[in-house]
């Protein structure tokens, strides 16, 4: 047999390169001499992520669309045009067996062409409310690997395949690190932890929450472990100056501060959400309002509707944050049932399932 290859493009977010890079870390290690190479668009994070990861990166001259009218836009027939031609030049010089798209602008030209030239395509959809690239791709891929259930209304049901998204091999078992976390992040054991995530990038309206709220939050007790984003960081950083509270723009190790955590409160992305689900902590869902089709919102509500996990909208921080953490923190049995029922949605072998799907469209 011929060395296998594959394409995987995915990014523009950590949600969408995260899974492209466990698909191809879990290929790898069944067919260690296959080849790589990832397609992302060149301005973007996955440019400096992908190397780092490992592999071979070209970047395609893509952005989305801007709801408004801006030059951006104008630019955007030019930017697809040259996408494609160059998608084509790629998979016609590399010659892919499977291609595989995990969201973001550049998998859009990169999916259509292999199409096209009849190469087997997957599609991994993290959220519960797909964009519009996956849905127009879906009607030509192969299979579609998808996270949430009822999804038949976006894509063609006899090619969607449940399997969960890819998390982080290292928190299947945080369980086990309770202590080695508190250890590491220098946290008091005799109090207990919130952990606040703003993504990536940071989350505003989460950050303006958390300072407002800092008094409050510590006055009932915990300690806070506060995720700030790499872009608000100057912002906040002065609050390491209180006791009980840590201020960081980036965590490097997430399994553990994962572990150390008792309550969390988080944006919905989709690869935070089942992140969540294989942790099991008690967690407050703020979804962010300015993502497409608001599928933020609607990551959540799919893990709210079985009783796994607290929602609260951006416009509804003031009037009711500071009763609903309230009853959080003093409710044991509420504690117990959200930590029971978002663990029933945890997929811990999603890497490996898509993998799968993958591996039955090699010719």
């Amino acid at each position: 047999m011929s060395k296998l290859k594959f394409i995987l493009s995915g990014g523009g977010t950590g949600g969408h390169i995260y899974p492209a890079v466990a698909i191809a870390n879990e290929l790898k290690s069944r067919f260690p001499e296959a080849e790589f190479l990832f397609v992302g668009a060149k301005d973007k994070m996955e440019m400096q992520k992908v190397p780092q990861a490992g592999y071979k990166i070209e970047g395609l001259w893509i952005a989305g669309l801007q709801r408004k009218v801006t030059l951006q836009n104008m630019m955007f027939p030019f930017k697809l045009i040259s996408s494609l031609w160059k998608s084509r030049k790629i998979i016609k010089s590399f010659k892919p067996d499977v291609v595989i798209g995990t969201g973001g602008f550049a998998s859009g030209p990169l999916l259509q062409m292999a199409n096209s030239l009849n190469i087997p395509t997957v599609i991994q959809e993290q959220n519960s409310y797909p964009g519009i690239t996956n849905k127009l791709l879906s009607k030509k891929a192969n299979a579609i690997c998808v996270a949430y259930e009822n999804l038949e209304r976006f894509f063609p049901k006899e090619k969607i395949v449940f399997t969960g998204n890819p998390v982080r091999q290292d928190l299947l078992d945080v369980a086990t690190k309770t202590e080695e976390g508190k250890a590491y992040f220098k946290l008091d054991t005799n109090k207990k932890t919130l952990l606040v995530l703003g993504g990536s990038l940071g989350a505003r309206r989460v950050n303006q929450l958390i300072a407002k709220e800092l008094d409050f939050l510590l006055e009932s007790g915990v300690q806070v472990f506060w995720q700030c984003g790499k872009l608000y960081f100057d912002d906040y950083q002065h609050f390491n100056e209180r006791e009980n509270v840590q201020v960081v723009a980036f965590i490097d190790r997430m399994d553990l501060i994962y572990a150390a955590a008792d309550f969390v409160i988080s944006r919905a992305g989709a690869s935070s959400v089942s992140e969540l689900c294989l942790v099991g902590k008690p967690t407050i869902f703020i979804p962010s309002p300015n993502v497409a089709e608001d599928h933020q919102t609607k990551n959540a509500k799919a893990i709210v509707d079985k009783n796994g996990a607290i929602l609260l909208k951006e416009n509804e921080l003031d009037e009711k944050f500071e009763t609903t953490f309230s009853d959080l923190i003093s409710n044991e049995e509420l504690q117990k049932d959200l930590s029971q029922n978002i663990k029933k949605l945890a997929k811990p072998n999603a890497t490996k399932d898509i993998v799968e799907e993958i591996i039955k469209l090699i010719k």
